[in-house]
């Protein structure tokens, strides 16, 4: 008897179901789990659910909201793991069209946490007959979730004898529910770290064919693998292998057939010429970020780094393992790569030759040059243990670096970290951490739960100076910043400290826009931008995309357009291709009405949760400038003129010390009227609340919603 079917015969839990044809996207039903009560059920979607929330992230949202409470905590059985594709999800024949989005309650921000994701397990779900999967409750023991689609069942396993770490526990999941065919395997995970620390993230396999193994997405940000390791799930399995190009029945199958030809072709003929993400992915953007003195050192003090080129492009492209490397099915962009059979050199596989997905850009700037590290090796090194440990790079990479110039100022010492030398550019150091965090032990532990915990567990335990800690903590709602150094671009702090979930560049990234191509000089520009950048960014995630084929590789003649950096051809072709599918006709402006519906709602789930007010857009002021004199002197000509030219102060004679605060009560001053104009642009009130006249524009007027506003108006 083959293992799946063996399974559902043992299975603690069994649900059968009915295998429906998807109709425009949508299969109109999702499914729900709740761990304590053991029961599954299906639950229809209807016409005006997917009116007002499309998909993906909005219904997400919309199952979490009715499934909790404004008392909700993230390790409450009430909470949920919330996973969701969209209707355009699952097309083999548009760029970047597998994604997962993961929503739930975040135990860093203690309010709502979505996330991005590749892989195949959104678009297994969907053709398995879900749109949308929401688990509640915890189990008693660890277990499987298996949704097998092939069959029409649901199955609840234990997970006795499974491993933890995701690299050996993706292997054995294909292995023993496959039948023989790997590829119609889909896996979530998270392994040790995840379940020892508030930065677990979700490890989203799928099945590299031309390579014969696993290969795996992170749904990283705000610690969604702490979630679902708490729950005692050991592992997601969707199981679906009979794809094909229409399994979406689309709308008008011929449009979208032709708008797929036209947008992949212009991705391989050009892109080729642009970055070349097929070639390096994202680690392009290591020298770029250095040439513009916005690449995080030393726990983002400076922006470049003589060394920086050692984790660039040119680097990495002669590690990578050579071939096509996309992470869902007929995607062009292709720029998922992995290297091949590196030997650890530490840890519990030490010797030990394994594939290494990435590194992508955030890893290497989180976890090099903000470690003061620019050894690439070490880099693969710390992307596996990360990865099969299910911890989130980023916000390990900017937790250890706070943890890093603590030690450094005195603020801590061996006593505090175990005797381990937490220095910048320690090596050892910063690995034994990543170890220790997935053991639960150590100094480890400690970091494991962030900056924000860490400042007040350092102030209360060890008297260090908070007022220093809250300058050079790069955090904000909770959440660690991601790799980008934003001092000279208000526009990209607004993109952080105003971000729904924290300072993530998934809703804004407007550096170049901002200060180098000094696009937007006024208040109102900038406020416009950080308007319509967020909803459309959003508009991916309702529909299970990828952003980066929007903007990564773009038309010859984009710079001509009136507005280059919106790419405005490319948001056109994503009108006709929600029409094709939907058959809902809709053109670019549409397209950001829908996201506007669901990133308001989410700004009322954080009010729910106590959250989402201006309060909590506050950011660290090391996101708007130099906090220490060293940084000051490090680019003292540059802040010199800026003190002259915007007739702050007359620099000459001054002591930096003056300057420092001469320039710091102008750019918090800066900030605050960035905050008013970006509220105002948004319908909002001054103190960061959605209006009612704005909720009622938008139609989720819901009776909850108006009398949970109706308290801050």
């Amino acid at each position: 008897m083959a293992s799946l079917e063996r399974d559902q015969k043992k299975a603690l839990l069994r649900f059968d179901y009915p295998i429906a044809q998807i109709e425009k996207g949508y299969t109109n039903r999702t499914l729900y789990i709740n761990l304590s009560d053991n029961k599954i059920s299906s639950k229809p979607v209807s016409d005006e659910m997917k009116r007002i929330f499309t998909g993906g992230r909005g219904f997400d949202l919309w199952l979490l909201w009715n499934a909790t409470s404004e008392k909700t905590k993230w390790n409450d059985p009430q909470n949920e793991i919330c996973i969701a594709c969209g209707p355009l999800g699952g097309t083999t024949l548009y760029p970047g069209s597998g994604k997962s989005i993961v929503t739930t309650i975040s135990p860093a921000t203690e309010t709502v946490m979505d996330s991005n994701v590749g892989g195949y397990f959104g678009p297994y779900l969907k053709f398995a007959g879900w749109d949308a999967l929401e688990i509640q409750g915890k189990a008693d023991t660890d277990v499987v979730i298996v949704i097998d689609g092939d069959k029409g069942v649901v199955s609840i396993v234990d997970a006795e004898g499974l491993p933890s770490d995701t690299h050996l526990l993706g292997t054995i999941l294909g292995e023993r529910y496959g039948e023989g065919k790997l590829r119609s395997i889909a896996s979530v995970s998270a392994g040790s770290g995840a379940e020892h620390t508030l930065m677990g993230c979700l490890n989203f396999s799928w099945y590299d064919n031309a390579r014969k193994t696993y290969r795996y997405k992170q749904a990283g940000r705000g610690g969604t693998g702490t979630v679902f390791r708490d729950k005692k799930i050991r592992a997601i399995v969707a199981k679906f292998s009979k794809v094909t190009a229409e399994i979406n029945q689309p709308a008008d199958p011929d449009k979208l057939k032709a708008g797929g030809r036209e947008y992949s072709k212009e991705i391989r003929t050009l892109d080729p010429q642009q970055n070349e993400m097929a070639r390096v992915g994202t680690t392009h953007l290591v020298d770029i970020m250095n040439d513009h003195d916005c690449l995080p050192v030393n726990n983002f003090r400076f922006g470049s780094h003589p060394d920086g080129k050692s984790l660039g492009r040119e680097v990495y492209w002669k590690k990578f393992h050579p071939g096509f490397d996309g992470c869902w099915m007929g995607c062009s962009v292709a720029c998922s790569h992995v290297v091949k059979d590196y030997v650890l050199k530490t840890g519990p596989y030490k010797g030990q030759s394994v594939w290494v997905d990435g590194p992508e850009y955030e890893t290497i700037a989180g976890c090099g040059s903000s470690w003061g590290i620019f050894d690439p090796d070490f880099l693969i090194e710390v992307n596996f243990y990360c990865d099969t440990y299910g911890l989130d790079t980023i916000s390990v990479g900017t937790a250890t670096a706070f943890a890093m110039e603590c030690y450094e100022m005195g603020l801590i010492d061996k006593t505090v970290t175990g005797g381990v030398e937490l220095g910048f550019g320690n090596k050892g150091a910063a690995l034994e951490v990543i170890h220790q965090m997935a053991r639960g032990e150590g100094f480890g532990a400690v970091v494991g739960q962030g900056v924000r915990r860490m400042k007040d567990l350092f102030t209360n335990e060890y008297d260090a100076d908070m007022s220093i800690m809250q300058d050079i903590g790069m955090e904000c709602k909770g959440l660690e910043f991601s790799e980008y150094i934003t001092k000279e671009s208000l526009a990209q702090q607004g993109g952080y400290g105003l971000a729904l979930k924290g300072p993530q560049h998934d809703e804004a990234w407007l550096i170049f826009l901002d200060m180098v191509n000094k696009l937007m000089p006024t208040f109102e520009q900038k406020a416009e931008a950080l308007h319509w950048f967020p909803m459309w960014r959003t508009w991916f995630g309702l529909n299970g995309l990828c952003k980066l084929p929007w903007n990564d590789i773009v038309p010859e003649d984009n710079k001509g357009t009136p507005e280059p950096a919106k790419v405005m051809k490319h948001v056109k072709w994503y009108a006709e291709f929600f029409s094709a599918v939907t058959g809902i006709e809709a053109k670019p402006d549409d397209l950001i009405t829908m996201s506007e519906k669901i990133y308001n709602f989410q700004r009322i789930f954080n009010l729910r949760q106590g959250f989402g007010r201006r309060e909590q857009d506050n950011i660290p002021y090391r996101a708007m400038g130099p906090v220490t004199a060293e940084e000051y002197e490090s680019r003292q000509s540059r802040y010199d003129g800026q003190l002259k030219e915007l007739d702050i102060m007359d620099p000459s004679g001054k002591s930096t010390e003056q300057k420092l605060k001469a320039l710091r009560v102008y750019r918090e001053g800066q900030y605050e009227k960035l905050k008013d104009a970006v509220y105002k642009r948004r319908g909002w009130t001054s103190d960061a609340v959605p209006t009612l006249n704005k909720i009622k524009e938008l139609g989720i007027d819901f009776a909850d919603v108006l009398e949970l506003i109706s308290k801050y108006q």
